[in-house]
């Protein structure tokens, strides 16, 4: 008779499964909302030679035709040389431009290709969608002012030195960050690329143009200068000039308010958007 004990079969504890509904991601899903962010950084930088090099250089034309080509370099407006004048605006330009092109691309593409359930499925919250959307569309923008800035601060007779550092992180920050919740909405509204193409057309470009980047206001009539007071584009790129010349064309604080508010309200309005499914769920 055997009196040894018998040694239980080992079994692997059951692996545990939550119920339908029940909240398992009790904070922030950090991993989730880190891996789209990922995502949509990988898909621009993959292509990079398109979505950085080329609006850099794109943009850094501007500065050669107006600084060489139309004998700008010996005019002075705010009390410092032309091209140290449209350098700046010209790098905001850029910025907002292509945080917008990023922003407004992500769910329009998900709509023509049939991947939009890859961003409404994943477990991520809206907010949580709507940052990692907006913190891609800053984070190229980011990208292709470092590249325009590098190329300028190689320029002959342009000179890209910040002397206010701070208004020229706030204002970079601020004026990218509303175009690119500009082209969230426009993702959300578009059911085709002809109608993110035509924001871009009418909307995006002649704000950005029309906002004191080649020209100070205060040579403006008086019904045009207010125009140019209307435009938001115009506090980002004031206030992004006023970090590097220490001269803006309108007031420094103000601008500030103006962008912030702006934002905020644009961003409750995607958050809004999104949380309804407007356009995005049949």
């Amino acid at each position: 008779m055997n009196d040894q004990p018998k040694i239980a079969a080992a079994h692997p504890a059951p692996v545990p499964f939550h119920e339908p509904g029940e909240l398992v991601i009790r904070n922030v899903n950090w991993a989730g909302m880190r891996a789209l962010y990922r995502k949509e950084v990988r898909r621009f930088m993959k292509v990079q030679l398109q979505t950085i090099w080329a609006p850099a250089v794109t943009t850094l034309m501007f500065l050669v035709i107006f600084t060489i080509a139309l004998g700008g370099a010996n005019r002075q407006v705010l009390g410092v040389p032309f091209a140290d004048f449209i350098a700046p605006g010209l790098m905001m330009m850029g910025m907002m431009n292509n945080a917008f092109a990023n922003s407004s691309f992500s769910l329009l593409a998900g709509k023509m290709q049939g991947t939009l359930i890859d961003y409404l499925m994943p477990p991520l919250s809206v907010g949580e969608l709507l940052l990692a959307l907006v913190g891609a569309a800053v984070t190229r923008a980011v990208a292709v002012g470092l590249a325009l800035w590098g190329a300028m601060a190689l320029w002959p007779g342009v000179h890209v030195t910040p002397t206010h550092l701070w208004a020229v992180i706030w204002f970079g920050l601020m004026g990218a960050s509303l175009t690119a919740f500009i082209g969230v909405m426009t993702s959300i509204w578009a059911e085709k690329f002809d109608h993110a193409a035509a924001i871009t057309n009418f909307v995006i470009g002649p704000m950005t143009l029309l906002s004191g980047t080649f020209y100070s206001i205060d040579r403006l009539s008086p019904l045009f200068r207010a125009i140019s007071h209307a435009n938001p584009f115009f506090y980002a790129i004031s206030g992004f000039r006023y970090g590097f010349v220490a001269a803006a064309d309108g007031n420094v604080l103000v601008g500030s308010v103006v962008l912030l508010a702006l934002n905020a309200g644009l961003a409750v309005l995607c958050y809004v958007l999104l949380r309804k499914g407007w356009k995005l769920k049949a």
